[in-house]
């Protein structure tokens, strides 16, 4: 119960952007703690200072053949979490005839994948109705951007117990990401994994591009909280040709994993065909990327 002191202190605050020390001691204690936290998916499969998980795979789970190519592909690499995203929102209603949300039987597809491969699944969570069937499958849900603020989806999401990625909003502040984490953290569920991905700005430096990749957001999270950071360049740039370069650059900035979109054929991908590595890019860029995290005493797994 706080008392009547603290709550005139806490009605009296301006609304600000950035984090205070009003902010760390009322609204967002939990996930500024000095505690340091390691996220475990498995025995072998850990968010921390000394490992890189990389997690990659298609936009969407569009087909049994395609998340089954994409799996084997990771698997061979030695690479340990496979992204399979079947509830795919999209920023505009209408849908190419190529395009389609595989949903449940998209979870079903990745169940086999499980089974014969041994990946871990990260599946994003976009309404509460899907919730029972992903958790079913999926070893790490994911809140995307739109829903960063989503507070019901969080709590619901939170007491499944499992561990979380939490995307920030290309629109919201560090303090505003901070505030929808806290949700989860009140929730006693302390496996949680922030992620840039990319935040709007006035210029993106190509035409199409729609995000700018916040290296320095990494930098500055890592200062403010102990829980994981990991870097999304694949959403960020909306361009191949430029996630390599992000890539080290997310590392070197200190991130703590890394979201990387790969498809056999990108120009086939059914959504944003133009960000996704092919194979021989993946793993020229994931072959580097060892090399860069070696640099900073972090191994990619």
């Amino acid at each position: 119960m706080k008392s009547k002191l603290e709550v005139n202190k806490l009605s009296n605050k301006q609304p600000t952007k950035d984090i205070t020390l009003d902010d760390v001691k009322y609204k967002i204690p939990k996930i500024t703690s000095k505690k340091k936290i390691t996220v475990k998916i498995s025995e072998n499969i850990f968010f921390s200072d000394k490992t890189l998980p990389v997690i990659s795979g298609p936009n969407g789970v569009e087909s049994r053949e395609l998340i089954f190519k994409v799996a084997k592909k990771i698997k061979s690499l030695g690479l340990k979490i496979l992204r399979g995203h079947a509830y795919k929102p999209l920023t505009f209603p209408y849908r190419s005839k190529k395009y389609l949300e595989t949903k449940n039987e998209g979870m079903d597809w990745c169940d086999e994948v499980k089974r014969h491969t041994g990946l871990k699944i990260v599946t994003e969570v976009t309404e509460i109705k899907y919730l029972d069937r992903i958790n079913q499958t999926a070893d790490i849900l994911q809140i995307g951007s739109r829903n960063m603020q989503n507070l019901e989806l969080l709590k619901e999401c939170a007491n499944t117990n499992k561990p979380i990625i939490l995307k920030r909003h290309f629109g919201a502040s560090l303090r505003d990401l901070f505030g929808a984490a806290e949700h989860i953290l009140v929730e006693g569920n302390n496996k949680l994994i922030l992620c840039e991905r990319g935040i709007s700005a006035p210029h993106t430096h190509k035409e199409t591009s729609r995000f700018i990749l916040d290296i320095q957001a990494i930098t500055a999270l890592k200062e403010l909280t102990k829980y994981p950071i990991i870097s999304d360049p694949s959403h960020a740039s909306f361009w191949a040709s430029f996630v390599p370069g992000l890539t080290y650059a997310s590392i070197a900035a200190g991130c703590d994993g890394l979201i990387i979109e790969m498809h056999p054929k990108p120009t086939e991908s059914a959504v944003d065909p133009l960000q996704p590595l092919n194979f021989n890019e993946f793993t020229k860029v994931l072959n580097k990327s060892k090399k860069v995290a070696k640099l900073f005493q972090k191994k990619i797994i």
